[in-house]
This record gives C-alpha cells, structure tokens and sequence, in this order.
C-alpha cells in the first residue's frame, strides 16, 4: 500500500512538473511578442519585394508596433519611455561599432545614418520590451538589489564596448565585480500556484545565451553581418554570448528603476519556493 502510494505521489509530482515546465514555456512565449514580431518583419522583408527601402519599411513596422503594444495596454507609457531609452543607448553603441568595422548593415535606405539604419535600436528595444513583459507575467521581483552599485558596473560595461579598441578588453573583472555585487541577489518569480526563485546573474546569462540564438538568427536574415559572414554565413562567434548576457544587465537596470517608481522591484516575504494562497493570487492578478 505504501509502495503504491509512493508510486502515485511521484507521479503526480512529475505531471505537476511538467505542467509548470509548459506553462513556463507559455510565459516566456508570449513575454517575447515583440521579438518574435521583430524577427517575423525581418523574415518578410528578407524574402518579399517591398515598394521602399528593406530598412526604411523595418522602422516604420517597429514605430506602428511599440504604438499597438501601448494602445492594447500590452505595455505602459514608462515602460514605452525605457524600451526607448534603451533604443538610443543601442543605436549610439551601433554608430560606433559599424564606424570601427565590427559589423555592417548591407543595403541602402534614407533613414541610414553612417552606416546604421535607425530601426536598429528597436533590436536592443526588444530586450527591454521582454523584460517588462516577463516581469508582469512572471510577477517578478528581487531582494538583495543593489542598484547604485549595480548601475556602476553597468555603465562600466557600456563604457568597454567603446574603450576595448584602444586600451585592454576589463569585460572579464568588470562581470567578475558584477558576479561579487549580485552574489545575494535573488529574482522571484511565479508560474502558476507555484513561487520560484533563481540568483540573478544566472538569469542574465540564460537570457544572454538566448540573444546569441537570437543573434544568429538575426545575421541568418542579413539584419546585419559580421566581417566573416559578409560572403557566406556562419555561426555567431560563442564569445558573443557573454556579451549579451552582460548587455542584460544594463536592460535590467533601465526596467528595474521603472519597476521601483512603480514599487514593483523589491520581493518581500519568504525566500523559499513556495505555494500561492488563491487569495493572494487573485490579488495579483488584480494588481497587473
């Protein structure tokens, strides 16, 4: 009897398990409607004739879409207001990468400025667009955050992506001192009745790692091309994928000061993975 028990219990544990793993999956769908519009536009424009410039038509796409995530409420104003912020904190960092040839933008269009089409940035927009999406419907918050340091090493990171070409490349000290400042730090999250929760430099380099998938698929569609894909494609160097992980945690740091006018940020309560009251679920739910 009690073998069987046993046996009844493990199994309902695993079909809860892989209801969660699917209704996960779910989430993270649908917290990635604007990438996954951005790249649907980019696979359009690649394969369709279009009456303008592939580059022209990709930023008016882009504008109409972040206006129809606002009116559908799918995103607020401030949310609108840092997904943009984030748009000229990339388009400055592509002006310069393009300048010093990292990469290039092939083809022409009138909203090409030195090289770099200006709906470029909404490809840096659309990882702030999934982080606010993901924070409401994962219900996230952190505890431990310590914004001013982290907001230190995260300008620190934006400033090497610039100063690597003349002096020594400090990525690898500079996510070194991240890791010491976020060694406390936890994000929670909620799927279904259940409450998780992860160290947050892990999340940085799981969403870091799904960029550089991101970013394969990006050159694959001539978005953009690095100095050896200019003739055939290949791989994304791996390298790459530390760089978007420390890219996150600059996204991170933009939505985190919104979510914190918004009192949003901070996870109060028990730091155990634990079960939702329906009560308290049902609050927020309300609260979204």
């Amino acid at each position: 009897m009690t073998t069987w028990t046993g046996r009844i219990g493990i199994s309902s544990r695993f079909v809860f398990g892989c209801l969660q793993f699917l209704r996960f999956g779910w989430l993270e769908a649908v917290s990635c409607l604007f990438p996954a519009f951005l790249f649907a536009g980019l696979a359009i424009s690649k394969y369709l004739d279009l009456p303008i410039a592939r580059y022209d038509a990709l930023l008016i796409y882009c504008l109409v879409l972040t206006f129809l995530f606002w009116a559908v409420r799918l995103e607020t104003w401030r949310e609108v207001a840092v997904i943009f912020g984030f748009h000229l904190v990339g388009l400055a960092l592509e002006l310069f990468k393009v300048q010093v040839g990292s990469w290039q933008y092939p083809g022409d269009a009138v909203t090409k400025i030195a090289g770099v089409p200006l709906f470029a940035g909404f490809m840096y927009a659309a990882v702030g667009s999934y982080l606010c999406q993901a924070w409401r419907r994962f219900d996230l918050r952190v505890s431990n955050y310590r914004p001013v340091l982290t907001t230190v090493f995260a300008v620190l990171i934006y400033a090497n992506f610039f100063t690597h070409h003349w002096i020594p490349d400090l990525r690898i000290p500079i996510a070194l001192g991240l890791l010491v400042v976020l060694r406390r730090t936890w994000v929670f999250f909620t799927v279904g009745v259940r409450r998780y929760r992860m160290p947050l430099a892990l999340s940085f380099a799981l969403i870091g790692f799904f960029l550089w998938i991101a970013e394969n698929a990006g050159t694959f569609l001539d978005a953009w091309n690095y100095p050896d894909q200019v003739s055939v494609w290949r791989l994304v160097h791996p390298a790459k994928f530390g760089a978007w992980s420390l890219l996150v945690s600059m996204s991170f740091v933009l939505v985190a000061s919104v979510k914190s006018l918004e009192g949003r940020l901070y996870h109060r309560g028990s730091t155990a993975t634990v079960e939702i009251s329906p009560q308290h679920r049902d609050a927020n739910q309300a609260d979204r």
